[in-house]
């Protein structure tokens, strides 16, 4: 199942923008972009072409050309993605037209200036996502009880999820051949190109081993695609996980449940045992040194108390 659809994220936008946009993805294959980075990018552009046209008189060059795109423009764009989405969903379409409007001047030799060369970047709030306690994970995984081919797929992938701190994304896309039974392990492919092994513990595995022994049995048993859907031998994509972890969160009793939050979790657990920050890099696929401090924020101050306790700095006067 392919993620991009050139004709269906231009759908609306002009002629002149399609050219424009698929030119774009032609040199971001060229680039070794990844599908959902590609996909990403062009949705942004796309979003910005269909903005501009539903503006009247004040957007209709840019609407029409995107080298009539100009600073005023995006400026609009941005602060309707503000009011209309948020603030961070504002920052990376930021960061996408950037790239964009990068290549028009840069590669294409389209335009002299960027228009977003003096356009600031929407200011964002750090938010602090919540870690998940063993407790509620338990609850999720309690709703998965049961031998219906959904509740041995959920408990894979929540299993899967909370064992290795990946993203969803990288679930998401993984494919049968990705699983090693021999060395309980799982091959993610990364954000830019960047794969990974990581191990999983006894309960993932074995987890693993009853999905796929049900797998097996499924219509959709074929595809390379490991998450398969209920019915109608189709892969699960990483939007029905993401809705699927709602809703398993809600029969829990739960909200704001999502993948990302044992990520979170993963990276708090890890430095609280005093892990090494490098090989936990390793393990999350980062390459920014900012990323250890970003992660597990929201439990750091819990952290920082542990250790004030443990050295008992001013008990002993």
């Amino acid at each position: 199942m392919r993620l991009l659809n050139l004709d269906k994220i231009t759908l609306g936008v002009s002629g002149t923008w399609a050219g424009f946009l698929r030119d774009w993805d032609r040199t971001l294959r060229a680039g070794n972009y990844p599908e959902t980075t590609r996909y990403n990018y062009i949705l942004a552009v796309a979003q910005l072409a269909r903005y501009l046209d539903g503006m009247g008189l004040e957007g209709a060059e840019g609407a029409q050309d995107p080298t009539r795109v100009k600073k005023p423009h995006i400026e609009a764009f941005q602060s309707w993605m503000i009011s209309s989405r948020s603030a961070a969903t504002a920052l990376n379409k930021h960061k996408a037209l950037q790239q964009f409007f990068k290549w028009l001047t840069v590669d294409e030799a389209e335009i002299d200036r960027s228009p977003m060369e003096h356009v600031k970047q929407p200011r964002t709030a750090q938010k602090l996502i919540p870690i998940m306690q063993d407790d509620d994970t338990s609850k999720i995984l309690a709703t998965c009880r049961g031998k219906s081919f959904i509740q041995v797929r959920d408990e894979a992938i929540i299993r899967l999820l909370c064992n290795t701190g990946a993203r969803l994304s990288e679930v998401g896309f993984l494919k049968v051949e990705d699983i090693d039974l021999n060395t309980d392990s799982v091959h993610y492919h990364g954000k830019g190109s960047k794969d990974r092994r990581v191990r999983f513990g006894h309960r993932t595995a074995r987890a693993l081993s009853r999905y796929l022994r049900a797998r097996a049995q499924h219509n959709g048993a074929m595809l390379p695609d490991l998450w398969l859907a209920d019915r109608g031998g189709r892969p699960l994509a990483p939007n029905g996980i993401k809705i699927m972890i709602r809703r398993r969160g809600l029969a829990a009793g739960l909200t704001g449940i999502h993948a990302h939050r044992w990520r979170h979790t993963f990276a708090h657990a890890w430095k609280r045992a005093r892990g090494d920050s490098g090989d936990l890099m390793l393990l999350m696929g980062w390459t920014s040194d900012d990323m250890p401090r970003h992660y597990g924020a929201s439990a750091a101050a819990e952290r920082a108390q542990e250790t004030q306790v443990r050295m008992g700095i001013g008990d002993h006067v």
